[in-house]
């Protein structure tokens, strides 16, 4: 949040680096914009001067972001000014890309997407779009792999792959449940599962006043990050450990209520203090984070939130990973008929991936498995804005436009729908994405896709305003709020039963966890705030900072000692077969088998899982 300093300087004295001396003020047009980045859909003013965006500025709305910008949205911009736009069609001929016109390259795609569709059917065909991705876009590319009669689509790239599905209510939406302005005023919040500072800096700053009046925020975490602001409770476990230590939370609540506990568990000093908590105060939310939606049992984790929520008055919802991941799922931009996830198109390689805005191997949950179904697969294609994303892999690049130069909709973590302008003309060939998957479904033989505006194309994915509104206020909290059928298991026992063995760890029938010998060390995985997705990677002033620094592992106290470091020292971090080298750093606060080893960057891309068993030697 320190860009904000600029706005609050009295004098003037302390600038904005990046514009500094670039422009003068009054040479400058104000026009609205939108974040694309977290969930807080942040109201910018981008401030243009020849057709470049040359600095961007909060837009004070107090249900949003106030008067405040996160520094990944008042910076980001730098990375659309780069060398590394992709601004003309590219096909691969050869292993040699060449540029062509737009006509060449899209009928090369559509023809080599019959080709595949003939041969292996539907079903060999996936799309994987980010939630930095407009409505429209995400509408438009799930209805063109549909008609296609694939239901392989997914917003969801970093969310690990449930052995088996469980309980979820079909067609829910997994929003922040309660609005953006009410986490200043709350009493009580338990938040699971978040690197809260840094993939949510501005939802943590409303936090951090709410404590100022006296809230009490809780936590559960397999660290204890500093968050700047009180923490009155903290269970710290490693991630296979998460639903046990959540389960003693629900059964400490359960004993508060004299209510039967969802699972047999026994409740820790910590977790009974966060049950305390919880029942105390008028302002309640339980708020799971990014690393709790990723998680392989992130649907028992929900279910238990859920119950803690029914039981203590509070809110239960997510955070929420990026700029329309509400959105995302409001358009069925993830499998509904049956279709494979994120996860599952990248563990068995499909014969063709269309890509929209995502790099899988910085973007997936398992970036080496991801690098293994691209370089198999018959076609890749990548609607991008950038032309070093997926260079390695892709068959073709189409430059689409980013969020300055093209018109759309995000739908915040509370669920607000903003739609905005462009607000300088696309680079070069750039076009829209919206109207590029208009013109390939057109080009396909499909049918519904004559749309006209952006507008069109929103009205057909979201209805109304009141619409979105009545789809969230319905959506069930968890599986945990449906009725027990008559003589069978409640929804939460069900999933609860079909928790996996993992390794380094025993789940009994009760859900119960129990380490085996010998321990077995876990990764957990943060994605730094600046390598989050493809526009934030690409900005000089923010990979300039400590934050996009090269990733390090954080190894725990009797880790560390047992390897004989010193601050500095190299390990050798293994996942399965895969090995990188990282300088290594003392963090007490991590869970005693758990390491910290960030995702999404480069350097740790040829890694496995976000979450499993992880080994590290000294170098």
């Amino acid at each position: 949040l320190s860009g904000n300093m600029i706005d609050l300087c009295p004098v003037g004295a302390l600038t904005s680096k990046p514009f500094r001396y670039s422009a003068r003020t009054w040479e400058l047009s104000r026009r609205k914009s939108i974040s694309p980045h977290d969930s807080t859909g942040s109201n910018l003013i981008a401030q243009v001067k020849g057709g470049r965006v040359m600095r961007v500025l909060p837009m004070e709305n107090e249900a949003v972001n106030e008067c405040w910008l996160a520094d990944s949205d008042r910076f980001s911009y730098e990375g659309l000014n780069t060398d590394e736009r992709l601004t003309t069609p590219m096909v691969k001929q050869g292993n040699r890309w060449q540029e062509t016109d737009w006509t060449t390259a899209l009928e090369y795609v559509a023809n080599g997407l019959k080709q595949i569709v003939a041969e292996h059917g539907p079903q060999s065909i996936g799309a994987l779009g980010t939630a930095h991705s407009t409505v429209e876009e995400l509408h438009l590319l799930g209805k063109l792999v549909r008609r296609l009669g694939s239901d392989n689509i997914d917003h969801r790239l970093r969310h690990a792959a449930s052995p088996e599905p469980v309980a979820a209510d079909a067609g829910s939406v997994r929003w922040l449940g309660t609005s953006i302005a009410s986490l200043s005023t709350l009493d009580r919040a338990f938040v699971i599962g978040s690197f809260l500072r840094k993939d949510h800096p501005l939802f943590a700053q409303r936090l951090r006043q709410a404590t100022k009046r006296g809230a009490q925020i809780t936590s559960l975490h397999a660290l204890a990050d500093d968050w700047l602001m009180p923490v009155a409770a903290r269970v710290i476990a490693a991630p296979s450990e998460w639903v046990a230590a959540l389960a003693g939370v629900a059964a400490a609540v359960a004993a508060g209520k004299r209510v039967p506990a969802p699972m047999e568990s026994e409740s820790s000093e910590e977790a009974r203090a966060i049950a305390a908590s919880l029942l105390g105060g008028q302002r309640k939310a339980v708020l799971l984070g990014n690393a709790a939606a990723q998680h392989p049992e992130a649907e028992t984790l929900l279910a238990l939130a859920g119950f803690i929520a029914e039981h203590t008055g509070a809110t239960c919802g997510y955070l929420g990973e990026a700029a329309n991941s509400v959105g995302a799922q409001l358009v069925g931009a993830q499998p509904l008929q049956g279709g494979l996830t994120a996860a599952q198109m990248l563990a068995e390689p499909l014969k063709a991936y269309v890509l929209l805005n995502a790099e899988p191997l910085l973007d997936a949950a398992d970036p080496s498995q991801a690098a293994a179904a691209l370089a198999g697969a018959q076609m890749v294609v990548a609607m991008t804005a950038f032309k070093t994303a997926n260079f390695e892999h892709a068959d073709v690049l189409l430059p689409i436009a980013p969020f300055t130069e093209t018109s759309g909709t995000f739908v915040n973590a509370e669920g607000r729908v903003q739609s905005f302008h462009s607000v300088v003309k696309p680079r070069g060939e750039v076009r829209p994405a919206w109207k590029v998957l208009r013109v390939l479904g057109t080009m396909l033989g499909l049918e519904g896709f004559g749309f006209e505006t952006s507008e069109e194309v929103k009205a057909q994915a979201l209805g109304d305003e009141a619409g979105v509104a009545a789809r969230l206020a319905g959506t069930p909290s968890s599986p945990s709020t449906r009725e027990r059928e008559p003589g069978g298991e409640s929804p939460l026992s069900l999933s609860l039963s079909r928790l996996p063995e993992r390794a380094g760890v025993r789940v009994d029938a009760g859900g119960v966890q129990t380490p085996r010998e010998p321990v077995v060390l876990e990764r957990i995985a943060d994605v730094p705030i600046y390598s989050a997705d493809a526009i934030l990677r690409r900005s000089p002033p923010l990979q300039a900072t400590a934050d996009a620094r090269p990733p390090r592992a954080g190894l725990p106290t009797v880790l560390w000692q047992r390897l004989g470091l010193a601050e500095g020292a190299d390990v050798h971090v293994q996942q399965g077969s895969a090995s990188v080298k990282l300088a290594a750093y003392h963090d007490a606060s991590l869970a005693a088998n758990c390491v910290r080893v960030p995702a999404g960057h480069p350097a740790t891309a040829a890694l496995g899982p976000m979450f499993g068993a992880i080994a590290v030697e000294k170098a």
